[in-house]
């Protein structure tokens, strides 16, 4: 089992926002794009019992760690991880059907991928939810052209660096994103 340092601190306040924005009073099915080492799928499965969770992922070391983290917590509401490259149209995402997810979510890959992951995201998110289903993403973004505090300007620089295609999208692309395929900014925490 892989652990990420940051998965263990942002794990409980994503939760936080995950019990203040969905229904836990009643069965949801929820996908959750690009799950990294599986800490925070089944950190919320744990939680979140009303929740079938689909975890996936595109690094193949990252789909056995999440194998792992479902083998030693024996969760039945996560399902086995699936191969996602969210570049893809949805019809490429495990079989996923059209308008059958009540939650998509997606923690740290906009700003560490290239853009047409994140123009995917968007675009499969609005097929597969269903109508008033909900896209939670989290990372550190810009906001009009500002990028803060300066530890998120450094990260910024670094993963330029490291890859031109990744770095800090800013809320007004995504925004624009999520309005042209059915989706809208409900609120940033």
């Amino acid at each position: 089992m892989l652990s990420a340092a940051a998965a263990e601190r942002n794990k409980e306040p994503i939760l936080a926002v995950l019990r203040e924005s969905v229904n836990t009073g009643r069965p949801l099915q929820a996908l959750e794009i690009s799950s990294g080492t599986g800490q925070h799928v089944t950190h919320f499965a744990q939680a979140l019992r009303n929740i079938i969770w689909q975890p996936s992922e595109y690094d193949r070391q990252s789909l056995a760690s999440i194998e792992a983290y479902r083998a030693h917590y024996q969760l039945h509401n996560v399902k086995p991880a699936i191969h996602l490259d969210a570049s893809l149209p949805y019809q490429y995402w495990g079989g996923i059907q059209p308008e059958s997810l009540d939650l998509v979510v997606n923690i740290n890959m906009i700003h560490i991928s290239p853009i047409a992951c994140t123009e995917g995201l968007f675009k499969g998110a609005g097929a597969v939810l269903k109508p008033q289903g909900l896209l939670l993403t989290y990372g550190p973004y810009a906001v009009n052209g500002q990028i803060t505090p300066q530890s998120n300007v450094d990260f910024d620089y670094s993963l330029r660096q490291r890859n031109p295609e990744w770095g800090l999208r800013d809320i007004s692309l995504l925004n624009s994103t999520a309005q042209r395929n059915g989706l809208f900014l409900e609120k940033i925490v």
